[in-house]
């Protein structure tokens, strides 16, 4: 509980509230959003307008040192590098996995804080000098990490041939962030396990907390995996060792850098289910919200989000159909692959079994949310052709891959983050956001974004292949080079129009229309609580009477749904 005499930077900055820490997170993800983000425009100029300088309205200077202001082969490895890795590990998991499930899990289990609020604390400030490591990369004489966001050996070890300190500084960034992470980990597992209310059984959870909470245990479980396997990879460029040294290269009998693939995918496909988990859940939530009726087979969505963690931790063989894998082993992985979509299929089908007949409100949270629906059935449609040895493997490292993995990570990922800013913002700020702004912003970063990733897929079927600095080198790719044209200006619209939200966010802050306690009419326990939130959340501890999407009740008279803190009229 808070006291009077907090100090401000007790209150807001070495804060032990889950609130105050989630909206760190969410400030943290949202600058390496936009930074991530802006990467990923100098890369598309470059595969646009091979070694044409970059005009001065996209060049900040940084990234071109004394080039004329011209992208050359050593800058785009390292765009490329720092892109993937910020977007995955700097941007999105912080907002959806430190910002949402710091700021959702104890109000929605009626929970007054987490289990340890000082490891709380200490697991934002462990992400936060990751980043000063990662950023301070970009101050070496020969700039950041060059080896790809899957940084394999020999590629990233010291005989890689690549200059320079940047890849142990990526190294070492990516280790102090799995260990906030594994910080973070243990105290959701539990506080869902110890802190629930009275009467929140596991089937009256949110879906939002199921998915957080299985995220929790996954990042528990792989974490340390690749945590390992980067520390070996540090000492191999520190101190000299040779687990990832093989060959002519090794000083003796050597390591295996095809080791470092296993070990690094054995954490990196599940890592695919640890950041889409918590955007299940919340598109599970909203929709059941905004379609005012029960989320159809709650039951069955929470088994299914429980059987791909299982299943998700046996199928990382498919990222290594071309190393020389044994066919039998890919056979089985391809099968185990194929597998999991099953489960996948179903919660789909529930999301649009909670849309059918349902009393939609076209709010900014329900369209980001049925953008989600839209962009995750693309992604998981074409998953299906990587996920087959035989199309994989003229597929595998193509732009078709890209364009999969955007549809799936990038797009799905950051419509649901949207969709929980917007659901949420009321409940953080006290302010509601300003709704055509959100429209606006919506549909086009909807129409663009959607462009630029299925394109991708088109160029990848032409035999385009990823991380190519000039395309226009080989004669059977110049006659995509106006495809690559327009998927660079779709990629800046929607980079410009991403300014538009940061605009909204920050003007809904102090200039949006005060909010009522619960402007969506939804049943879960946040919105039982007036803004702003105290620090101990509830004066006097919930008790839970049912599920969390009680609308549209028969027994229902003056209003269409029921808090989960009140019984429903007419039952026990």
């Amino acid at each position: 509980m808070s006291t009077n005499n907090e100090s401000f930077l007790t209150k807001y900055i070495f804060s032990t509230d889950h609130k105050v820490i989630g909206k760190q997170f969410i400030w943290l993800g949202i600058f390496f959003l936009f930074f991530g983000g802006y990467l990923s425009l100098l890369m598309r100029w470059q595969l646009a307008y091979p070694e044409q300088a970059v005009p001065w309205w996209l060049s900040w200077g940084i990234f071109f040192k004394d080039a004329g202001g011209i992208i050359d082969p050593d800058t785009y490895n390292q765009l490329f590098t720092m892109h993937g890795t910020i977007m995955i590990f700097w941007a999105v998991t912080p907002i959806l996995i430190g910002g949402f499930g710091n700021f959702v899990i104890p109000l929605q289990i009626g929970a007054p804080d987490m289990a340890f609020p000082r490891l709380n604390m200490i697991s934002f400030w462990t992400w936060f000098l990751s980043s000063v490591v990662l950023l301070a990369s970009y101050l070496l004489p020969q700039g950041p990490a060059a080896a790809g966001w899957t940084s394999y050996p020999p590629l990233s070890s010291p005989m890689g041939g690549i200059p320079g300190e940047g890849q142990t500084l990526w190294t070492l960034a990516l280790v102090l962030m799995g260990t906030g992470t594994i910080m973070g980990a243990i105290n959701y597992i539990i506080t869902v396990v110890r802190l629930r209310a009275p009467g929140m059984t596991y089937f009256r959870m949110p879906l939002t907390v199921w998915g957080l909470w299985l995220t929790s245990i996954m990042n528990a479980v792989f974490v340390p995996v690749i945590a390992a396997g980067l520390i070996l990879l540090l000492l191999d460029r520190v101190l000299g060792t040779e687990f990832f040294v093989a060959g002519g290269l090794a000083s003796g009998p050597g390591g295996d850098p095809l080791l470092y693939q296993h070990v690094f995918w054995i954490f990196g496909h599940p890592e695919v289910y640890i950041l889409i988990l918590p955007v299940w859940g919340i598109v599970s939530d909203l929709l059941a919200v905004f379609a005012r009726k029960p989320a159809f087979g709650y039951k069955v969505t929470a088994i299914c989000m429980s059987t791909i963690c299982v299943l998700s931790s046996i199928v990382w063989g498919h990222h290594m159909y071309t190393t020389g894998m044994s066919p039998l082993l890919g056979k089985a992985f391809m099968f185990l692959t194929l597998l999991i979509s099953i489960p996948s299929s179903i919660f789909f089908l529930n999301w649009l079994a909670t849309l059918w007949k349902g009393n939609l409100h076209f709010e900014p949270p329900m369209i980001y949310t049925m953008g989600v629906v839209w962009v995750f059935a693309i992604g998981g449609l074409t998953g299906l052709y990587n996920a087959t040895v035989t199309s994989d493997i003229y597929l595998h490292d193509t732009m078709f891959v890209v364009g999969h993995f955007h549809f799936t990570l990038a797009a799905t990922l950051v419509l649901g983050l949207f969709a929980a800013i917007h659901y949420w913002f009321p409940k953080m700020f006290g302010r509601e956001i300003n709704r055509t702004m959100a429209n606006i912003h919506f549909w086009v970063t909807f129409v663009s974004m959607n462009f630029v990733f299925f394109n991708m897929m088109v160029l990848g079927y032409a035999g385009h292949h990823r991380r190519l600095y000039n395309p226009m080198e080989f004669d059977f790719l110049k006659p995509l080079l106006g495809l690559n044209e327009w998927i660079t200006w779709f990629a800046i619209i929607n980079g410009v129009i991403q300014l538009l939200f940061i605009f909204n966010f920050v003007w809904s802050m102090f200039k949006g229309k005060v909010a009522v306690r619960n402007p969506w009419g939804a049943s879960t326990l946040e919105w039982t609580l007036d803004a702003p939130l105290p620090h101990g959340n509830f004066a006097q501890t919930p008790t839970v009477y049912s599920r969390p999407h009680e609308y549209s009740h028969p027994s229902l008279t003056d209003t269409d749904w029921v808090p989960q803190s009140e019984p429903i009229p007419g039952t026990a």
